[in-house]
């Protein structure tokens, strides 16, 4: 691999980061026109990376493109929502076990408790655009933390759109998904695989039904 090579994968990867970052916030908003040479300007890149970025956004669920319109910010469905949820409970409840293993294996745990002390000290503080971060942080940590390659590469285009979802449902009580998450984490420390994987369960469970409540009236069926 060239140097250049690198370079444009490295520019490809903050284009894609930035970009996803505008969609979750909203400063980009569904329908919006994604232009490659707007979006250079904008980020002061040459368009080669904006252009792979999309691909990779389109990938990972956050654009659409046509041929007629081109590229454009993805209106999410609560039907979108809900299918992440389904994919949440068997993938999450894996990650949670195999961390479980992981760590009644000896294996650090210390990363982890990092995730979740920032998580914490961000929903005590209200901090509420540090919240869907943190907390997306502490989920791809305990995926992290099971080792499992296959598993990686499937939760790793799934974790934008958690970011996306947990930032569309910004006004739900952080104190419930934090507690949630405490107890998880100590089930993963203690070792304790079954525990873990039920606590996973119910804490993606129990989040569906609130967050479509949420987003009802806001986004369109389908």
């Amino acid at each position: 691999m060239t140097v250049q090579t690198v370079a444009t994968a490295s520019s490809a990867d903050t284009a894609r980061a930035r970009i996803r970052a505008l969609i979750i916030s909203g400063d980009l908003e569904p329908g919006s026109r994604l232009r490659e040479r707007d979006l250079s300007q904008a980020l002061n890149v040459s368009r080669v990376p904006v252009r792979e970025a999309l691909q990779q956004l389109e990938a990972e669920g956050f654009i659409d493109t046509s041929p007629r319109r081109g590229a454009t910010v993805k209106q999410i469905t609560l039907r979108d929502v809900n299918e992440l949820f389904d994919v949440r409970l068997s993938l999450e409840v894996l990650a949670a076990r195999l961390a479980a293993q992981a760590s009644a294996r000896g294996e650090s745990s210390s990363r982890l408790r990092q995730m979740m002390n920032r998580a914490e000290e961000a929903t005590q503080g209200h901090d509420h655009t540090q919240i869907p971060l943190s907390n997306t942080a502490l989920h791809a940590e305990i995926v992290s933390m099971g080792a499992n390659s296959l598993l990686e590469c499937s939760m790793k285009p799934l974790l934008g759109r958690m970011q996306w979802l947990f930032t569309l449902t910004g006004n739900r009580d952080p104190q419930i998904a934090c507690a949630e998450h405490l107890s998880l984490c100590q089930a993963i420390y203690d070792g304790k695989a079954d525990l873990a994987a039920a606590l996973a369960f119910s804490h993606v469970e129990l989040g569906r039904v609130p967050s479509l409540q949420c987003l009802s009236g806001r986004l369109p069926e389908r």
